[in-house]
C-alpha cells in the first residue's frame, strides 16, 4: 500500500508532504520566510492532520520536521493580533489548540519529530508530543507563552512536567530561558541530541525501524504510554482556558508590541 502524498498536500495545503519511504509520511512544516511560523491556516492544519493519519492503512510512521534550518518559530503575529481583537478568531483557535494535542496524542501511529534551529509555540508542541523527538545540539527550544503575556498553554503543562520533572518546568516555563538540543537532552525534555546537520536522518533511522516493526506493538504500546498524558488532561484543559483568557487582557497587547519591536515587554503590575 502506497502513501498518497498527494491527497495529504491537497487536503493540508499550509504543509508539506512527502513519503520518503514505504509506510513513512513525512510531514514538513513550511513558511520559510518567517522560520516556518504557524499561520492560521497552518495552524488548522496541524490540529486536523492527525486524524486523517490515524486511518490511515498506508501510513505506519510519521516524521515531523521543518522546512530550512528551523522547525518553527511559533504563532504567526499577524494570527496572535486576529486573537486579540477577534472573538470568533480566539474561540477558533483555543478549540484547534486543544484539538491539536488530543488528535496528536491519540494518533495511533508512532511520530517522530526533527528539531533544528527554532522551537516554539504551536510548532514545539508537535516537536515535543512527538512519541521520539531528535534534537540538534544548537537547536532554541522556547515555550514562549510567558514572553507573550499569557499564561504556558498549548502542549506545556500536560508534558513538560513528565518528561523534564515539576522543578525544570517551573523554572523555563516561568523565566522563558530557552534551551538548547544538548540541555534539553539532558533533562530529558528531548529524546535524543545529535549534530544539526544530521537530525533529518537521524529521526529517518528511527522512523525506518519502527516502520519495520510491528504495527500493533509500535501502536498499542502508544496508546498505553499516553495514558499518561490523557491523566494530565484536566490540567491541560485548565493552562488552555487561563492563557486563552490572558488573550482579553491589556499584557498580551504588550507582550506582541515588544515582540515585534524587539525590546523587553513593560507589563503593569496587576
Amino acid at each position: 500500500m502506497t502513501i498518497d502524498s498527494a491527497r495529504y498536500r491537497s487536503d493540508f495545503p499550509s504543509l508539506g508532504f512527502e513519503a520518503p519511504e514505504p509506510g513513512i509520511l513525512e510531514i514538513v512544516i513550511t513558511n520559510e520566510g518567517r522560520q516556518n511560523a504557524a499561520t492560521e491556516s497552518m495552524h488548522r492544519d496541524l490540529a486536523l492532520v492527525w486524524r486523517s493519519i490515524d486511518i490511515d492503512d498506508a501510513v505506519r510512521v510519521v516524521l515531523v520536521r521543518g522546512a530550512g534550518e528551523h522547525f518553527s518559530s511559533g504563532g504567526d503575529f499577524t494570527m496572535i493580533e486576529k486573537m486579540i481583537e477577534d472573538e470568533a478568531t480566539l474561540l477558533r483557535v483555543w478549540k484547534e489548540a486543544s484539538d491539536l494535542v488530543y488528535n496528536l496524542v491519540n494518533c495511533s501511529k508512532p511520530v517522530v519529530s526533527a528539531i533544528r534551529g527554532t522551537a516554539v509555540g504551536a510548532g514545539l508542541a508537535v516537536a515535543l508530543l512527538a512519541d521520539i523527538s531528535v534534537a540538534g545540539r544548537d537547536a532554541m527550544i522556547l515555550d514562549g507563552h510567558t514572553r507573550l503575556g499569557v499564561a504556558a498553554g498549548d502542549h506545556s503543562v500536560i508534558i513538560w512536567p513528565l518528561l523534564c520533572g515539576l522543578a525544570k518546568a517551573r523554572y523555563y516555563l516561568l523565566t522563558n530561558q530557552p534551551l538548547t538540543g544538548a540541555e534539553a537532552e539532558r533533562i530529558g525534555l528531548v529524546a535524543l541530541c545529535v549534530e544539526d546537520s544530521e537530525v533529518r536522518e537521524k529521526a529517518l533511522e528511527i522512523a525506518r525501524k519502527l516502520a519495520a516493526g510491528s504495527a500493533t506493538a509500535m501502536r498499542w504500546t502508544k496508546h498505553a504510554l499516553n495514558n499518561w498524558l490523557r491523566l494530565a488532561g484536566p490540567s491541560f484543559d485548565a493552562s488552555l482556558a487561563l492563557e486563552f483568557l490572558g488573550f482579553r487582557l491589556a499584557d498580551v497587547r504588550e507582550g506582541l508590541a515588544a515582540m515585534r519591536d524587539r525590546r523587553p515587554a513593560k507589563f503593569n503590575p496587576p
